[in-house]
């Protein structure tokens, strides 16, 4: 399923696995979390999102760069 997500004045897809509406909103939570508490690799990769893959309760966060692409935890 494919869903969108508006995130820093962006519109960014969102693929899941399964419908799950709260994945969504802890993705939301976490992304806003990292972009200020986290570390500078994680700060540039959610800074140049294209896209987010949700499967389970991992999130893998696909960058500009695909070096830069990174996989964090929802829960």
């Amino acid at each position: 399923m494919k869903t969108m997500l508006l995130f820093q004045n962006k519109t960014i897809p969102v693929y899941l696995t399964d419908t799950n509406k709260q994945a969504i909103e802890k993705l939301s939570t976490v992304l806003n979390r990292k972009l200020t508490t986290g570390k500078n690799a994680l700060k540039t990769c959610i800074k140049s999102l294209i896209s987010v893959e949700i499967v389970g309760s991992e999130a893998t966060l696909h960058s500009l760069s695909e070096r830069d692409t990174l996989t964090i935890s929802l829960y």
